[in-house]
């Protein structure tokens, strides 16, 4: 990574807010939050967003969104982060993602198996989107504010991950994810939904 992030010992407001936060729950500092350390404003309003959006489709319906979008895009950060939330929330358990890691998705209800498909569609061609995919949600039982809240979980997720990998910033282990469940999620990240 050819970026230099402020370091944690000079770190101030949201920059230490963002620092601490990984020590307490970590006892290192991710690169990718040093990344996003650059422009903490920037990374205040992508937390602000995302605090907007969790409220009405729950936490397990964004982290459908949310790995359904990161194994389309290809990101292993993501994958590895949010992989270790849904474990840790009950969304799913290490079996049910470590098939998701290759792309079976049973291990998620019905509905958040839709959800996953529309990030998957969004993430890898959105140009091609119709009312049909919205549709999908609407069967699903999504409301309109929640279908909207879908769309932007996803697109939020692309927003972070493609960020993170233009920026070729390194993907390290996340503690307390079982190693083999870790590197499945790597290598999901690198055969992308919309390469299979």
């Amino acid at each position: 990574m050819i970026i230099h992030p402020p370091e944690p010992a000079t770190a101030t407001g949201h920059v230490a807010a963002m620092y601490d936060g990984d020590l307490a729950e970590d006892g290192m500092v991710f690169a990718h939050t040093r990344a996003m350390a650059m422009n903490p404003d920037a990374h205040a309003a992508f937390e602000a967003l995302i605090h907007a959006i969790v409220p009405s489709i729950g936490v397990r319906v964004y982290e459908a969104a949310t790995l359904g979008a990161a194994r389309a895009i290809g990101s292993a950060h993501c994958l590895l982060a949010h992989g270790r939330r849904s474990l840790r929330a009950g969304v799913v358990d290490e079996a049910g993602l470590a098939a998701f890691a290759d792309g079976d998705d049973a291990a998620f209800t019905a509905s958040e198996q839709a959800v996953i498909r529309f990030a998957t569609r969004l993430s890898t061609d959105p140009a091609a989107m119709t009312d049909a995919d919205t549709q999908e949600l609407r069967d699903a039982g999504f409301t309109d504010r929640q279908i909207v809240d879908i769309a932007l979980a996803a697109a939020a997720r692309n927003h972070f991950s493609r960020a993170l990998l233009s920026l070729a910033v390194p993907v390290e282990s996340v503690p307390g994810l079982d190693p083999a469940l870790g590197a499945a999620l790597t290598r999901a990240a690198s055969s992308p939904t919309g390469d299979r």
